[in-house]
């Protein structure tokens, strides 16, 4: 039958995609759908549905997934099914969700709480479920299915109906193949995971369809596809009609008898006059125009006001599995999709999944057209369809829409500062961010550097002119340029330098570090003065050299000083929170000494077997006898005074350790002793520390060479108030002291190549104070307490409570590291917990920060945007949206509510 060739492609599974597997859109005349998120799952996407703030996805394993309409984040699994999920319906007001499956039950779910309201079954063996309808009209639910049959229950019927009883569900039936005795009497075992528990299809009313409401044969095939619709019947526009696509290649219209609780009984048939009719696969309908897919391509229009074939179109899809109607278009859906107009001329043709598709939905979110497509390579991908919009577009696009398309194109912008082949492109990133500036009415400056580093974008957005006594004047610094990202080993999932959605993120270079939370930044000055709300001056001072050390910013904010003017607040966002889960606000960074420290000889490079002797000095044996000087046990620095100026631990600091270990360990228990976690955190963040990073000599590379020059690259991270000049200055005395006690004929060169000074800011100033509220307004509560996986925990264990014995250094980076807990403060009674951020210091450095401060006199205050995961400077770096639009928020609120100083 040809229905089972149906089948065999629904449930057909082509692995997971490749990296090179979903493509945008390819355009006939430039109006293809431009791809702008994809979700992955581990399983064929078989169904679909779209809410008003979710997209419901069935798959082949049972699940129905709920995302995010707005971040694409992935909001509930719900345990569905313990088959194939074939079909998602939505009721007309959306509160109601009803699938279908290969179990064969009817669940009908609850799109608010995600809880199951009814379990609907049949009395018959009607094998798969494979399309439902439901009427808000007669509040009456209908049934497609395998066995041919169209079924059906009256929802106002439930709470009068005696209830089914439990030996009657489908899970409890004998199965005519499993449950048979073969050879010996004995059974067939039934299938793993036949008896599993589903955590989710539980619950709710049981429902079993009266055996008198079925029609039998409605189809000589399987049913495939219905639909429900008013204004069908030209005699009759007010009648709803039942419209159903068989097997056996049949349309078949259904009144519906809303006496009779919802009994159908058939109107007429559209038939082609076929002898052999082929499956019909798929309906949609505009008004009187029908249209039906079906196998190679074929997709029919039926007018039914005359009930004739207009038009038969041949489409590019292979079977059309899906069809959709959206802005006065037609979607079919296959190997590929194929959009057409109007007038049934084919427009664009799109490779949407590495498979078939197998799904499709057309949804107007917020105004904005969207359109869905899911298939068997396990990926739902969202698709904007601009051309599909009315006349008022740019009016109906929200600015978190518009924000995603600036970032899209910032982040085009290859702006490595350390490589010198994209210095073209840094100048164009900044002019592109000028030009973002200057179109939301900012005055701007370029504020030049020295040659050859880039410059540095001014921005003002002036605040309203009745608030010009109380205008506070805010800073927010940042930087443009990012860490380099070639990708010749395909460590990238996709190309560093375009903006891709996938999962609810956003992948590029410098999405999360840092053009993500400066895009957020203007678009909150911008909708603040678009609102005329803006009773601050804005102040933006975006550089293009920080990943370089901030190459000639000093220098160049200092010949500008009067140009920027006075400054109330600093504010900037670059960095992440501790985990994936608790916001936090950053008071204190390390400063950083990068050195060089050399010694060579007044000889060439030797040959040990010819030329070694003890009388001779070696300068690599003097470097390392210099270096071993530098630390004691346990990495201690020897440098005399190196720790004299270092704060002791406060009281009211003390108490900040406490609330970070006190939430980590809330989350997770296994990460151990809490004093020993603060312990670990505080040596990262508030001790000095000195590292010997690489050793270089002359001479070629063989083991036989006494080379002439030996010179090692070291850091010191600095702790607040201890002066990065004045610790320069103390480490080349000690270096030029100790060297001269070797008595060495060798020559010693300490050279200072960069410097940063450390920086502690007041977390109990105003600016904190306003920033916790705004996190705290923004994310909210949150529902309970998630914990964090199993993997990520093992990573934290490992990484907190480091075990000697254990044979294993694979601890992972603390800035990349995914995951510690997952709520902050005790819940109240109804199990919410307050997002109170954690107040945290951070072990790497911003050279500017500390610089800005002294220069204006103004306190700053560091707001990290992104997740602990964002992989930030490293391959596949991306930012959550959900963190990118209430970074936006928060920045909002900052601007509005920082008072005067």
């Amino acid at each position: 039958m040809q229905a089972n060739r149906l089948m065999a492609e629904l449930l057909q599974h082509d692995g997971a995609m490749g990296s090179s597997g979903l493509q945008r859109a390819v355009p006939d005349d430039g109006r293809a759908p431009s791809l702008a998120h994809r979700m992955k799952h581990d399983k064929s996407i078989l169904a679909l549905a779209v809410s008003s703030q979710y997209i419901f996805a069935g798959t082949q394993g049972g699940e129905i997934l709920a995302y995010s309409l707005d971040t694409y984040e992935l909001r509930r699994t719900i345990e569905a099914h313990r088959g194939s999920v074939l079909s998602l319906t939505l009721s007309q007001d959306q509160s109601l969700l009803f699938s279908s499956a290969t179990d064969p039950i009817v669940n009908v779910w609850c799109t608010s709480s995600f809880g199951r309201l009814y379990a609907l079954w049949s009395p018959y063996d009607l094998g798969d479920i494979f399309c439902v309808a439901y009427s808000a009209h007669h509040k009456t639910l209908y049934v497609g299915a395998q066995n041919t049959s169209i079924q059906w229950y009256d929802l106002k019927q439930k709470d009068v109906r005696p209830q089914p009883n439990p030996a009657s569900h489908p899970s409890e039936r004998k199965n005519r193949f499993f449950d048979s005795t073969g050879p010996g009497g004995v059974s067939t075992p039934r299938p793993h995971g036949a008896d599993v528990t589903l955590r989710d299809a539980v619950g709710g009313q049981y429902l079993e369809i009266d055996r008198q409401d079925v029609h039998q044969f409605a189809h000589y095939g399987y049913v495939n596809c219905m639909l429900l619709g008013k204004r069908i019947l030209p005699e009759a526009p007010a009648e709803e009609v039942l419209v159903s696509g068989g097997g056996d290649g049949r349309i078949v219209l259904w009144r519906i008898d809303a006496t009779s609780g919802g009994a159908i009984s058939s109107l007429f048939a559209l038939e082609d006059g076929r002898e052999e009719g082929e499956s019909i696969l798929s309906l949609a309908r505009d008004r009187s125009f029908l249209y039906s897919g079906r196998f190679n391509g074929e997709v029919n229009v039926w007018d039914l006001e005359t009930r004739q074939l207009v038009r038969s179109l041949k489409a590019a899809t292979g079977d059309v599995l899906t069809l959709s109607l959206g802005g006065g278009h037609l979607f079919a859906g296959g190997v590929s999709g194929l959009k057409y107009n109007q007038h049934y001329e084919t427009i664009s043709t799109f490779k949407a999944h590495e498979g078939l598709i197998l799904a499709s939905n057309f949804a107007n979110y917020n105004g904005k057209p969207t359109f869905v497509t899911g298939g068997n390579d396990n990926t739902i991908v969202i698709w904007e369809v601009p051309d599909c919009e009315g006349r008022e577009t740019d009016a109906k696009r929200s600015n978190n829409d518009l924000m995603v398309e600036s970032l899209n194109q910032f982040v085009s912008f290859k702006t490595v500062s350390s490589l010198p082949k994209y210095r073209a492109d840094c100048r164009r990133g900044a002019s592109y961010l000028r030009s973002v500036f200057q179109n939301f009415g900012a005055a701007t400056e370029m504020l030049n550097t020295s040659e050859p580093y880039n410059p540095i974008v001014f921005a003002k957005f002036r605040g309203n002119p009745a608030s010009a006594a109380s205008r506070k004047k805010i800073l927010f610094y940042g930087h443009y340029d990012v860490i380099a990202a070639e990708n010749e080993q395909a460590k990238w999932k996709h190309d560093p330098f375009t903006l891709t959605g996938e999962g609810g993120y956003l992948y590029g270079r410098g999405i999360s570090d840092n053009k993500g939370p400066i895009m957020a930044a203007i678009y909150a000055a911008h909708e603040l003065a678009n609102e005329q709300n803006l009773g601050s001056d804005i102040l933006f001072l975006i550089e293009g050299e920080e990943e370089s050390g901030s190459r000639g910013f000093a220098q160049a904010v200092k010949a500008k000083k009067e140009l920027i003017g006075d400054v109330d607040w600093i504010l900037l966002a670059n960095s992440y929170w501790l985990d994936d889960h608790v916001p936090c606000l950053t008071y204190g960074l390390r400063g950083v000494i990068h050195a060089t420290v050399q010694i060579e000889s007044k000889h060439p490079d030797l040959h040990s077997g010819v030329d070694g002797s003890a009388l001779l000095d070696e300068p690599l044996k003097d470097l390392v006898m210099l270096l071993s000087k530098l630390t004691g046990s346990h990495g201690k620095v020897q440098i005399p005074g190196f720790y004299d100026p270092i704060l002791p631990l406060a009281e009211d600091e003390e108490k900040l350790y406490s609330e970070i270990t006190a939430t980590l360990l809330r989350g997770n228990p296994d990460l151990g002793d809490a004093e020993e976690l603060a312990q670990s955190l505080m040596r990262r963040w508030r001790e000095a520390s000195l590292t010997i990073h690489r050793f270089q000599t002359s001479g070629p590379d063989n083991s036989t060479i006494i080379p002439r020059l030996a010179k090692a690259s070291l850091s010191l991270r600095l702790v607040p108030n201890q002066e990065a000049f004045e610790v320069a200055r103390l480490l080349e005395d000690f270096l030029q002291s100790e060297f001269s006690q070797l008595g060495s004929k060798n020559s010693l060169k300490v050279t200072i190549d960069h410097q940063a000074e450390p920086w502690l800011g007041d977390f109990t100033s105003p600016i904190f104070q306003t920033l916790e509220s705004a996190i705290m307004s923004v994310w909210g509560p949150t529902l309970g307490r998630r914990r964090s996986s199993v993997h990520a925990l093992k990573h934290n264990i490992d990484y907190f409570n480091p075990n000697p014995n254990s044979g294993s250094d694979n601890r992972p980076s603390p800035t990349t590291s995914n995951t510690l807990a997952s709520g902050s403060g005790e819940p109240d009674e109804q199990g919410f917990v307050a997002q109170k951020p954690l107040y945290i210091r951070e072990g790497g450095s911003i050279p500017s920060i500390r610089f800005l401060e002294k220069e204006f006199d103004a306190p700053a205050a560091h707001l990290p945007c992104g997740q602990a995961s964002d992989s930030a400077h490293l391959d596949n770096e991306r930012l959550r949206l959900v963190n990118l639009y209430n970074s936006k928020k928060i920045f909002k609120k900052v601007f509005s509510e920082l008072p005067l100083r």
